[in-house]
């Protein structure tokens, strides 16, 4: 049975403080499967505490978290290039992946190009790519490169790094393809490897209103508020017999960093409501 995760991005920001001892109190009124964990740049200064919280919600509370999404500037370092910028992209990825081990993860997702200048110099990212997925070895973690938004598109550069690194694993996420309008890709012969080779390893669910390549509306809405085909997309990993699981990443918080439990709760059942229609 597919698991339903919620990504703690969705519970925990900047209007609240990036107070991840909140997800005490939010994890166990929420009706997932377990969490994704997002870690922020803020917690660099004490990651031992970070995940001995964690630890301890998962003894005390059995929360779980089966995925971690690593910081996502610290690919910035790989993308500026030099061996001093390349150390520090290691040496922070080495710290996001001891979090993931102590916390009980097995998949760690990727921004292999983050921020303003991404993928401008890509084959910075690509050369470095193995370095980071050696590093993710040493923990035990599959790790796994997203489809994020950049200057060129994401599959052109998912096609570069499988013919580098042939058994390379990803995550898709429905809101970065469609605001590339890749999502149609998904589904294409010429992109059939990714299901048939078993390359994507989990599915970030999240909704896009947006136009194409609009930059100034990057915000991702829950399932069902924008205007992705949902049916469509799990019509086809039901045809695919996909086993893997799902993130929902949509903004749960409002700028006072209230956040609304019971509409998280309404689109995890929602989603779980598509799944099993598309299994009937």
């Amino acid at each position: 049975m597919n698991e339903i995760y919620c990504s703690t991005g969705a519970l925990i920001g900047r209007p609240n403080g990036r107070n991840y001892r909140l997800l005490e109190e939010f994890c166990p009124k929420l009706r997932y499967d377990g969490f994704e964990f997002m870690f922020y740049p803020d917690w660099y200064a004490d990651p031992e505490a970070v995940a001995a919280f964690l630890k301890t919600l998962e003894q005390t509370q059995s929360v779980r978290f089966p995925v971690m999404h690593c910081e996502k500037s610290l690919s910035e370092h790989i993308t500026k290039g030099g061996k001093e910028e390349e150390r520090e992209a290691f040496r922070l990825f080495r710290i996001n992946c001891s979090v993931a081990g102590k916390i009980g993860a097995e998949k760690m997702v990727l921004h292999l190009w983050n921020g303003v200048i991404s993928d401008s110099n890509f084959e910075n990212n690509l050369k470095n790519f193995g370095q980071l997925q050696k590093i993710a070895e040493e923990f035990g973690l599959d790790l796994l490169v997203e489809n994020v938004i950049c200057h060129q598109d994401p599959m052109t550069h998912w096609k570069e790094l499988k013919k580098e690194y042939p058994d390379i694993h990803f995550v898709f996420d429905t809101k970065m393809a469609d605001f590339h309008r890749q999502l149609d890709l998904l589904y294409a012969p010429e992109f059939d490897w990714l299901q048939s080779e078993n390359h994507i390893r989990h599915y970030h669910v999240n909704d896009y209103g947006g136009e194409y390549l609009e930059w100034t509306n990057l915000k991702v809405l829950p399932v069902g508020e924008g205007h992705i085909n949902f049916e469509k997309f799990f019509d086809f990993l039901k045809e695919k017999n996909y086993q893997g699981n799902f993130t929902l990443e949509a903004t749960g918080f409002d700028q006072t960093g209230k956040v609304d439990l019971d509409g998280l709760n309404r689109q995890a059942d929602r989603v779980r409501q598509m799944i099993s229609k598309q299994r009937c």
